[in-house]
């Protein structure tokens, strides 16, 4: 590594970067992401190694490994291109064993051949898909920031040239900090880790004040269940953050960034270090950067899962190793922040999009989206989907084409129920509003927000008010009990909901929940406990009649909660074949081999175990 000292350098490092990898024949690309890891990515990779070793390829092709490519359901899967894969189609081949790949570089690499078995087959149509572009998961997709993933090893900076990197840097640079704050907000960026606060503003407004220190800070410090957007862009393409984060520092006047992320996120972590030292190595961090008057440095704080340090304050009070709680605003961190410095902190996706809006300009930014929502969202989409993964969208989509168009609708042919989004703090919006466009002010007229992008699609065998009891158990565990209203707020609606669950349900209950989930809504400080409602009171707003069944009836409609439901089996259908029998572990159902069984309701945990191991449908929820 050489450190650059100006932009004709950087400009003389991406065109040289570009030519070697232009100068092979094929790409291999490796999903290795925690997700294809997870699937065995790692041996799939050995084993290509192996082959390209055997067949004397390793002049003609590039072996990567990069970060996800979103489509998770599909893990591990492979993509291979000639070239840079943007002047070819490319071919994606999904659930790969080590055993399959000699026969991949035999046909594929060697013969120009594809394997059919091995490319992918939509789980409704059973249709075939043999490249990138053509599988419905991605056609109706806009992959404007995690797009790059596939084109880069997220250990290696030279692939991060090869596409352009740092070029957005070199163009901010050469335009005053005020002009580039004018561009951001002309793009209509908006934050991607929660309310959606205009990033031109907040910049904007950290820029104006006098101090001699100023910091940024990226937050990854994603805790939502089931949310994972963030450190997939920091395990594909954190070279992307970084350059973000140098380009905000430069417009705001900082010369010091923290990422803030999640000891839970190890390979984030793991190649968020390589980056920065290759970073660091070119002269891109440090003291005159690309042979400019601006310095800037960037480090790493771990944070330890609390979910309450996604809130701006409570991230500082962590970072100066204080304990993780908000405190009152004003005033905000853009004017007393860290250290009592100005700071300003965006979370990783925002970061990573702002080198996007460098590059293309602001207006065809802006042109993506909606009037008040800009640009692309990227949104984990899983639950009860056919195919679950990350998923980058156009704001504006429906949250039925996500569903039904990207995600392949609902397994085993059963109907959705609701979607949940903006993690525990966010809502469940019903499937009569699956037509809602999704932007930041739609998603919180029905109940719901954007948050950082979780998305949790159920299915009709889901009780909405064993959901709403999910979140309330997650939230009340994460307040951190600073204020009255969130802390014994959370705990009592956890308690009621709790109990209608049970068939404790009582007259009146669901008047008193609205009433304090109003309370912890209006009282409560910080943005956990004024979205901490949000799970009661969307459920209450479009499945009140689930509450009503629980607490009048003493039934649960979907059949989930345990204190309400009972398994039987049914005398026509039982063959004696004692299967259920055998799998039961209380020991709860008798009868002879050939004979009608029989539950004991006494011993029975309701495990769910007979029914699914009953070959004959025999065993019924009542």
């Amino acid at each position: 590594m050489r450190k650059l000292n100006s932009i004709k350098e950087l400009d003389e490092i991406i065109e040289k970067s570009k030519h070697e990898r232009d100068a092979k024949k094929y790409t291999i690309v490796v999903s290795s992401g925690t997700c294809g890891r997870a699937r065995g990515s790692e041996l799939v990779y050995q084993a290509f190694e192996r082959a390209l070793k055997d067949k004397n390829l390793g002049e003609q092709v590039i072996l990567r490994k990069s970060g996800c490519h979103g489509f998770c359901e599909a893990e591990p899967n492979v993509l291979i291109f000639s070239k840079n894969g943007h002047d070819s189609r490319i071919i994606f081949y999904q659930k790969l064993k080590p055993d399959d790949v000699a026969e991949v570089v035999e046909k594929t690499v060697i013969k120009n051949e594809i394997v059919e078995r091995l490319t992918h087959e939509d789980p409704v149509t059973h249709q075939k898909f043999t490249y990138y572009d053509e599988i419905p998961f991605y056609k109706k997709q806009y992959r404007l920031i995690s797009g790059n993933n596939i084109y880069v090893d997220p250990t290696n900076i030279f692939d991060y040239f090869a596409i352009g990197g740092y070029r957005a840097l070199a163009k901010a640079l050469s335009m005053k900090p005020e002009e580039i704050i004018s561009e951001i907000k002309k793009s209509g960026l908006r934050g991607r880790g929660g309310a959606g606060f205009p990033t031109g503003t907040k910049w904007e407004i950290c820029r104006k004040q006098q101090s001699d220190e100023k910091y940024i800070i990226c937050n990854a410090d994603e805790g939502d269940p089931g949310a994972y957007m963030d450190r997939s862009l920091l395990e594909g393409n954190p070279h992307s953050v970084i350059e973000g984060m140098l380009i905000g520092a430069y417009a705001i006047g900082a010369t010091e960034g923290i990422i803030y992320v999640r000891t839970e996120y190890p390979l984030a972590i793991e190649n968020l270090k390589i980056a920065l030292e290759q970073a660091k190595g070119f002269g891109l961090l440090g003291k005159n950067i690309l042979g400019s008057e601006f310095s800037f440095d960037i480090s790493i704080a771990r944070g330890a899962g609390a979910f309450v340090c996604g809130e701006e304050t409570a991230l500082i009070a962590s970072i100066e190793g204080r304990v993780g709680e908000p405190r009152q605003r004003p005033p905000y961190p853009s004017e007393k922040g860290l250290w009592n410095k100005p700071t300003n902190i965006n979370n990783v996706e925002t970061w990573a999009t702002v080198p996007v809006i460098i590059n293309i300009g602001a207006d065809k930014f802006a042109a993506i989206g909606t009037e008040k929502s800009k640009g692309t969202k990227i949104f984990s989409l899983v639950g009860k989907v056919q195919n679950t993964g990350l998923v980058e969208v156009p704001m504006g989509i429906t949250l039925r084409e996500i569903i039904f168009d990207v995600g392949g609708g609902i397994p085993g042919g059963k109907e959705v129920k609701a979607v949940q989004t903006g993690g525990p703090s966010g809502g469940c919006i019903p499937k009569e509003l699956l037509n809602l466009e999704i932007d930041y002010e739609s998603l919180t007229q029905a109940g719901s927000m954007m948050g950082s992008g979780g998305m949790i699609v159920m299915d009709e065998n889901t009780c909405m008010v064993d959901v709403a009891k999910y979140f309330l158990n997650f939230l009340r565990d994460e307040s951190c009990g600073k204020c009255f209203s969130c802390r014994e707020g959370t705990q009592r609606m956890y308690e009621i909901v709790s109990d209608i669950t049970e068939g404790k349900g009582q007259e009146g209950d669901i008047e008193f929940l609205k009433e304090i989930a109003q309370m912890v809504k209006d009282a409560s400080m910080c943005g956990l406990g004024q979205t901490a409602a949000n799970p009661v009171l969307s459920t209450l707003r479009y499945f009140e009649n689930e509450y009503i069944a629980h607490i009048k009836d003493k039934r649960c409609p979907a059949k989930v909660c345990k204190a309400l439901i009972k398994f039987q089996i049914l005398p026509d259908k039982c063959t004696g074949c004692m299967k259920c029998a055998d799998v039961c572990p209380q020991k709860a159902i008798t009868g002879a081999r050939k004979k009608v069984h029989v539950i004991n309701q006494e011993l029975c945990i309701k495990c769910g175990i007979c029914k699914e191991s009953c070959p004959f449908d025999a065993i019924i929820i009542e």
